[in-house]
């Protein structure tokens, strides 16, 4: 079930390429690199629950925020197209 969340939101990711602004793009590819490595570690947990999901690619975006990764702005961008590409799975 984790491989067709992962493709599921790189795909919506991607669809957004041709017409995304600079911040989308930015947002998208810096998410990209969350997901892969929330999935990867859920994999090995055996969890398959989207809500696991959630919250591992949230505290991913934390732990980056915390560590300077991030503008202010850069942050309310990036944790919007999160939700957004979550909330489009339900």
């Amino acid at each position: 079930m984790l491989s067709e969340y992962e493709t599921y939101l790189l795909d919506r990711i991607d669809s957004r390429v041709e017409h995304a602004t600079d911040d989308e793009l930015f947002a998208g590819g810096y998410l990209q690199g969350h997901i892969t490595l929330a999935i990867a570690e859920l994999e090995q947990e055996n969890n398959t629950q989207l809500e696991a999901l959630r919250t591992r690619v949230e505290e991913s975006i934390q732990k980056a925020i915390k560590a300077g990764e991030l503008s202010p702005p850069d942050q309310a961008l990036v944790l919007s197209t999160w939700h957004d590409l979550v909330n489009s799975i339900n």
